[in-house]
């Protein structure tokens, strides 16, 4: 019964097979694009899903981005990396993209600004243990204060990339990492 609802475990082979996949994908095998596709897709959608607020179109709109461009620049691909993070990079990136590309207008873009969000988050069970709160509040943190947290605290990037990518100074990461702990930790109700 429950090897019926559990993941099969990875193989030995998987490296291999991936290899190959990657390989007859970058011939034109739509098929094997298709598996690469279902192999990393939810793990990717996860990070963009995160780094567009919980927002699900803006998600996928990054993921297809991100699929798009992993499929024109799959030939080039020259195994210096893990395919899982090359296509992670990708989606990534889309998703900044995004961000940027974003009118002012459009979303908060700044940790001073202070989302609506925060309302309809105290009326929730303030037991900052569930992800299911923790999510919700991640989704409150105006968008380049979400970005530095999640691709720091969640994707273990370096201050030096997420800069980069956010067109911002080291010191701005780090200073918006800071403070969207705070804002996070507030949120949540954490007094420590």
């Amino acid at each position: 019964m429950l090897d019926a609802t559990m993941p099969a475990l990875p193989a030995a082979n998987d490296a291999v097979d991936e290899s190959a996949l990657v390989r007859a994908a970058a011939a034109g095998d739509m098929g094997a694009y298709e598996q690469l596709y279902r192999r990393h897709s939810p793990r990717v959608f996860a990070v963009l899903w995160r780094l567009c607020g919980g927002q699900q179109a803006r998600a996928e709109d990054a993921l297809q981005e991100a699929f798009l461009q992993a499929w024109k620049a799959l030939p080039g691909f020259r195994f210096e990396s893990s395919l899982s993070t090359w296509l992670h990079r990708l989606g990534v990136n889309a998703a900044l993209m995004e961000l940027r590309g974003r009118g002012a207008g459009q979303d908060h873009d700044s940790l001073d600004d202070v989302d609506g969000g925060l309302q309809e988050l105290a009326v929730h069970d303030r037991c900052a243990g569930t992800e299911r709160d923790l999510e919700r509040a991640l989704a409150t943190l105006p968008p380049r204060a979400r970005a530095v947290l999640v691709l720091h605290d969640i994707e273990g990037w370096k201050h030096q990339e997420i800069a980069e990518q956010l067109q911002m100074a080291v010191g701005s990461s780090k200073a918006q990492l800071h403070r969207a702990r705070g804002l996070l930790r507030a949120r949540l109700g954490d007094m420590t």
